[in-house]
């Protein structure tokens, strides 16, 4: 019976629905249902296991990490569920949901924010993080500072329990003791709080330099923004802004070290303070004497007083290695500045030269003679070269300044610091040197810089030498300089006295004694007592001086050279002479002259003549208009170089020259190369009256290459010259000669070895030297002379109209006349008397050649000494060119 009501209790047990056992998560409304095996169930499995989740119907929450607070959503609705019925699995014994399982389907379930929602919340945060930051400061600072308040009120109320239960019974000795007591116990606490600070700025730097790069990411991570990975790291960009601020300011070392110092001497009394019994003050005094001096810590006590004082006096010692290393930086950028030319000069009335070149040796030497009579000047040189290079260069000139200093300086003349870092605005003269360049880029650096110099705020003192080395750019520079520009333009110059000594032997010596302040040159000067003279009678004024021409001041200061006999001298006008210098002369009484009986006998008749050009020159057209001015008609002029003959119309075309127009000169073009023999044995060379060998302008760049070029085509020439003595013909030397009646200089030069006249253009003035004193070429001309112009025209830049004038193709030129044309063999004569002669021929003559002598005299100095003269003698006279 018993077991029928077991039985029947289990069946009623087993018919019965199943019972539901749940368990409830509170904190997410997760409500999970687990069913008991069902033994009638047909799958064969035993029974079913079904979990369901329900979760209220309130509004969701989101979690904090999302940063959405208080905002909510309705929950959504879940999918329906799939029309495949599930599969029932039952296990052998049920289980409990796990944490895990329960937050992988917590995780599930969460609905995830739109991307609207999460822009509004970087939105509210970026407005909210300037208060999020204060908050956090604010804790930072008033949380430890609320917590030593509550310490110091603790301390307080003990104090004033200990006061009140002995105040009966303490007598004065008794408070002060107390009082002592009280202020030991701060002190302790104040050494405690110092010596927690010293501690942590020790440990600070160690930190910062390991995670001084994490402190953008936990900016970032508290502003909720993402890290961008191409950010430069913290301490890169920390060394960056030290590195910028030692580089821009220039009192930033000394200004690092005195911080150094003063964190040092802070640092360590803070420290001393925190081990030693006494004062701050102390403490801050003692860690001065410590830096000051390493030994003073030798009389310190106590272990920790020692280790402090070992500290301090170690980093004062680190301190002093600094300083001494920063005054011997300075001392040594100060030594290196002036070494390298850096410093300022200051000085007034100089000579101002800008850029260096082959030149500038003989232009300092011709510089430093003009200012020998004053006792010495000042020469300034401003150049893109290293001081010490510049200061070896002209040390190796191995010349006597006499008394005039050279200064040079570094730097660029196109810019204005520079400029005025010579005092350019007081300068007296200032040189524009030509660069060793092509010609174009030279004369437009030229350019650059007169630019550079009308910039200069504070105006220009004196006048502007350029030296140009192309004629046709010579009017960009006049129109961009003004008044104060005076140009020299260095080819020019040389080709036009290359033809000027081809056609007369014998000139060149004589224009480098006039060009050169080492003799005689031009000085224009004012002569109040001449007023109301004749020229003729001014003439003969002066003891010591030539007179050559005046200058006009009705005429806008006009300078005539060789004016009439007839002109009266007015009020202002200046007399042109040539002089030794500008203080060796004044007019004195007018001496006795007699005119006399002289030969009248006319200049002879010009002869065509036939002049060979070995080279090709950017100016050759100029110098082909200045042959057609002097030479005869039926003259040739053979032109040999590598240039092609259509190119070589071109270019003659191109500088405006009409080669069909010529009427006293035939071109002949010959093609080939000057320093191969082959090409120059085809040339008839024993037939030419002068050759004139022209440094080439495809070497222009190079000076060394260039006179080498024209060195080997001078010796050449003069070999193949050699062998061909016995055959040459003579008939134009004797046609240039026929009207000479006697032999002079001129001949003398002429037949010279039976050979042509040959000038040969050496620009380095010490191949030039080589060339003379070997004697292989009659005239050599280099830019010594273009120097030597340059130099002139600073010292007066009146003068320069002057040397144009006898460089001229047009006017008074400078020639050499033979004896006879002024006295009979053997007369006996004053040099005054050859000038009043000379005068009727409406010529000035400024010197003379004796036949026994190598060189001419220039202005002689004993003029009324009478004295013989033989018809071999040849004179110098200015004369007129028509």
């Amino acid at each position: 019976m018993a077991k029928s009501n077991e039985e029947s209790s289990n069946l009623n047990v087993m018919n019965k629905p199943p019972l539901k056992k749940t368990k409830t998560l509170p904190s997410l409304n997760l409500r999970v249902s687990v069913t008991p095996p069902n033994p009638n169930d047909n799958n064969g499995i035993g029974g079913t296991s079904t979990t369901k989740t329900d979760f209220s119907e309130q509004q969701w929450n989101y979690p904090s990490f999302l940063g959405i607070g208080s905002t909510s959503r309705k929950r959504r609705q879940p999918p329906p569920p799939p029309s495949k019925p599930p599969v029932n699995l039952i296990p052998p014994h049920p289980r409990p949901l796990s944490v895990n399982d329960h937050n992988k389907t917590t995780s599930s379930l969460l609905p995830q924010p739109s991307s609207s929602s999460i822009t509004k919340q970087q939105q509210q945060h970026s407005t909210s993080s300037p208060i999020f930051y204060l908050l956090v400061i604010c804790c930072i600072i008033l949380v430890p500072y609320s917590a030593y308040l509550q310490y110091k009120l603790a301390k307080l109320k003990d104090m004033k329990l200990q006061l009140c239960g002995q105040i009966d019974f303490c007598s004065r000795n008794g408070k002060t003791s107390i009082q002592e007591e009280v202020d030991d116990d701060d002190n302790a606490d104040s050494r405690t709080i110092a010596l927690y600070i010293v501690l942590f700025t020790l440990i600070l730097p160690f930190v910062l330099y390991k995670y001084l790069d994490y402190l953008p990411q936990i900016i970032n991570f508290l502003r909720r923004t993402e890290s961008n990975k191409e950010d430069v790291p913290l301490k890169k960009r920390v060394a960056y802004m030290v590195d910028v601020f030692f580089s821009i300011y220039p009192y930033a070392k000394l200004l690092a070290l005195l911080c150094a110092t003063l964190f040092l001497i802070a640092f360590g009394g803070l420290a001393l303070y925190a081990v030693t019994g006494g004062s701050m003050a102390e403490a801050l005094w003692h860690s001065w004497t410590y830096v000051a001096d390493a030994g003073n810590h030798a009389e310190t006590e106590g272990t920790g007083q020692r280790i402090v004082s070992v500290s301090i006096s170690a980093g004062g010692m680190l301190i002093f290695a600094m300083m001494l290393g920063l005054v011997s930086d300075a001392i040594s950028e100060k030594v290196d500045s002036l070494r390298k030319g850096k410093s300022e000069v200051i000085e007034r009335n100089h000579v101002l030269i800008l850029g260096w070149s082959d030149k500038l040796g003989s232009l300092l030497k011709q510089l430093a003679i003009a200012n020998k009579s004053v006792g010495g000047g000042v020469i300034v040189v401003l150049a893109e070269k290293e001081k010490e290079e510049m200061e070896m260069d002209i040390a190796k000139l191995e010349f006597d300044f006499m008394g005039t200093s050279v200064i040079c300086r570094s730097g660029s003349p196109l810019i204005l610091a520079d400029l005025k870092k010579v005092s350019v605005s007081k300068a007296r003269a200032i040189i524009v040197l030509a660069a060793d360049e092509n010609a174009d880029q030279s004369d437009a650096r030229a350019l650059r810089v007169v630019l550079s110099l009308a910039g200069v705020k504070e105006g220009l003192r004196g006048h502007v030498v350029v030296e140009m080395s192309d004629l046709d750019n010579e009017p960009l520079v006049k129109l961009v300089g003004g008044e104060l520009i005076e140009t020299v333009v260095a080819h020019d110059v040389i080709g036009r006295l290359m033809i000027q000594c081809a056609l007369q032997p014998g000139l060149a010596q004589i224009w480098e004694d006039i060009l050169g302040f080492e003799n005689a040159e031009f000085y224009i000067k004012r002569w109040p007592e001449l007023d109301d003279l004749l020229f003729k009678d001014i003439l003969i004024s002066f003891p010591d001086a030539i007179p050559c021409g005046v200058k006009v001041a009705a005429d806008g200061g006009k300078i005539v050279i060789n004016p009439d006999d007839n002109y009266v001298l007015r009020d202002g006008d200046e007399v042109l002479v040539i002089a030794e210098d500008d203080d060796t002369y004044a007019p004195g009484p007018l001496p006795e002259v007699r005119k006399g009986y002289f030969p009248r006998i006319r200049d002879p008749p010009k002869y065509p003549e036939k002049i060979l050009f070995c080279g090709w020159r950017r100016d050759i057209d100029d110098m082909i208009m200045v042959l057609e001015a002097f030479l005869a008609p039926g003259s040739e002029l053979w032109m040999f170089n590598e240039v092609p003959e259509k190119e070589r119309e071109r270019k003659l075309a191109a500088g405006e020259l009409d080669v069909f127009g010529l009427e006293n000169i035939k071109l002949v073009h010959r093609e080939g190369n000057a320093v191969i023999r082959r090409h120059l044995e085809s040339l008839p060379l024993e037939t030419f009256d002068s050759i004139l060998i022209l440094a080439d302008e495809s070497v222009e760049d190079s000076v060394a290459h260039s006179d080498s070029r024209s060195l080997a085509t001078l010796l050449l020439i003069r070999d193949i010259q050699s062998r061909r003595l016995p055959y040459r013909d003579t008939k134009s030397t004797s046609l240039r000669l026929s009207g000479f009646s006697h032999n002079s200089w001129i001949r003398e030069m002429q037949q010279a070895s039976d050979k042509s006249i040959i000038i040969s253009e050496i620009l380095d003035s010490r191949t030039r030297n080589l060339v003379s004193v070997s004697r292989i070429s009659d005239y050599v001309l280099s830019n010594e002379l273009v120097s030597m112009a340059l130099a002139m025209v600073a010292e007066d830049k009146q003068i320069n109209r002057v040397l144009e004038e006898l460089f001229a193709e047009e006017g008074n030129e400078m020639c050499i006349k033979p004896a006879e044309f002024y006295l009979f063999d053997q007369e006996e004569l004053c040099f005054y008397d050859i000038m009043i002669r000379g005068r009727t021929r409406k010529e000035i003559v400024i010197g003379y050649r004796l036949a026994n002598q190598e060189r001419a005299i220039i202005n002689p100095s004993e003029k009324s000494v009478p004295r013989k003269w033989s018809l071999d003698d040849v004179f110098v006279v200015l004369a007129s060119g028509e």
